[in-house]
């Protein structure tokens, strides 16, 4: 999900500002091995009861665990500090920890948890919180407090105090809470995020701040993230800037997406994207991702329904493409879809009762969309049939991760994301992810199947793969994101 940014490198270390300590506030961040469980349990999902949705004026929001963070850094709580390792995460809004009262929740006993009674400076407020994550939850209520990031001081910033954690997403990581920095639109409770404090206290001088994330399993150091600025080490040229498209998430519209010099199609008149330091993956539309697994040979892809849907309906839905049928009349012409005459002509209006018609509907949508780019390219039936049989056997698993071969890596395409009339590329070995195990290595493909509907959707989210390669600012001042080639 790309914004870019102009930057001109300064040699005194940080571009465009001053070195001294008011308007600078640096943070390095660590970084974890992935294990195959935590990659492999990791979820991005879509839900359509959301206060952060509703917020938006939108009826879906993508929730989230964080069993696949890898990077996180250190805070302090309160007067006298209290330290806390969280996650940097621009996909949410919140700070929040887990609290001296959460005794019934057994993840709470494996992290850090702030006693307020030790604080001369903690204020309760005492609101209630609860915060969905898509595999489990947080319970708590509001306090305030000082907050310490690098050296600076953050005074009276409100936050949770988290006294119930759901097992499934925090009980194997090795952070103890959430530092959101995203907007205030999004917060729960309407709580002003840690950045805003920031800048309303005199923190920094400059409305943003930028991220880098160290990719090099060599080097001791994870990343590092600067409010106020940015380290020209870091990375390398200019950066390009693209707006935000939707304040609340750093969102902001991807065009095409690449698989070599190939379009993969559905996006090629834009998408929306949401950067996310909170994800490792990268997730996109599975007709999309789907075409990319295939181009990369992932494998271990639910397929059955996607190929039996192909037998079954395949000749109709050619006949009713060449006969010039609208792509989306076409899965209500045979009988998959039911067209919802209340609403307005778009691939989003159709709708099925049970669950099972409704995935069978999805699979008639993504092979008609697949045949139509085929025939856009004047391919033979029976070879557009061979390929979309082969984006079939490619599908992704909602269920896990595909594995690649990591012999393979290096005969792998580049996928490249056009973000603000520029090409940013991924080469294979920065989109594969390598999972070291006990007696192997096992790569899977950064690529991960999120289908998002209008109007939030169809949608990327650019994690921690997209983030390594490119360094990135995010602008809160000017509302838009920076990336240039990092370093």
């Amino acid at each position: 999900m790309g914004l870019r940014f102009v930057i001109v490198a300064l040699c005194l270390g940080t571009w465009w500002f001053s070195s001294s300590s008011s308007s600078i506030v640096k943070i390095s961040l660590k970084k974890r091995r992935l294990d195959l469980y935590s990659a492999n349990a990791a979820r991005i999902t879509s839900t359509s009861t959301s206060s952060a949705a509703a917020s938006l004026g939108s009826d879906v929001v993508y929730l989230k665990n964080y069993l696949d963070t890898q990077y996180y850094g250190e805070v302090s709580i309160g007067s006298p500090p209290q330290t806390f390792t969280v996650v940097f995460d621009t996909g949410t809004s919140n700070l929040w920890v887990p609290s001296s009262k959460c005794v019934f929740s057994i993840t709470c006993y494996l992290h850090s948890k702030f006693r307020a009674r030790m604080s001369r400076t903690y204020t309760k407020i005492g609101v209630p919180c609860d915060i969905d994550y898509g595999s489990g939850s947080i319970s708590g209520f509001f306090g305030q407090d000082y907050i310490k990031l690098g050296d600076a001081t953050v005074r009276d910033q409100e936050f949770v105090e988290v006294t119930k954690q759901g097992v499934l997403p925090f009980v194997g990581t090795q952070f103890d809470g959430i530092l959101g920095l995203g907007f205030q639109d999004i917060a729960v409770g309407q709580a002003t995020p840690v950045w805003s404090n920031m800048v309303r206290q005199g923190q920094i001088n400059q409305k943003l701040f930028s991220l880098w994330l160290n990719h090099d399993p060599t080097v001791g150091m994870g990343g590092e993230i600067v409010f106020g600025g940015l380290d020209w080490r870091h990375f390398r040229g200019e950066h390009t800037f693209v707006p935000i498209t939707q304040k609340g998430y750093w969102q902001i519209q991807v065009g095409d997406v690449l698989i070599g010099n190939g379009s993969t199609g559905k996006c090629k008149h834009g998408c929306a994207a949401i950067v996310d330091s909170g994800t490792s993956f990268l997730a996109g539309p599975t007709a999309i991702v789907t075409q990319i697994n295939h181009a990369i040979g992932a494998q271990g892809i639910a397929s059955l329904e996607c190929k039996s849907a192909v037998t079954k309906y395949g000749n109709l839905m050619w006949e009713s493409l060449v006969s010039g049928l609208r792509p989306e009349f076409v899965c209500v012409d045979v009988g998959l879809c039911v067209y919802n005459n209340a609403s307005s002509v778009s691939g989003s209006n159709y709708k099925t009762a049970p669950l099972e018609e409704n995935v069978v509907c999805t699979f008639c949508e993504m092979i008609v969309f697949w045949i139509q780019v085929q025939l856009k390219q004047q391919k033979a039936k029976e070879k557009i049939f061979k390929y979309v049989d082969e984006l079939c056997e490619r599908l992704p698993d909602p269920l896990g991760k595909a594995f690649v071969d990591c012999n393979d890596i290096s005969s792998m395409p580049h996928i490249t994301f056009n973000i603000g009339n520029t090409s940013f590329p991924l080469s294979p070995h920065q989109y594969v992810v390598r999972v070291e195990e006990r007696y192997a290595t096992i790569c899977l493909s950064g690529f991960t199947a999120l289908d998002v509907s209008s109007p939030l959707g169809p949608l990327w989210v650019l994690g921690d793969i997209f983030l390594g390669a490119y360094h990135t600012v995010f602008d809160f001042g000017n509302l838009r994101i920076g990336f240039a080639t990092a370093a």
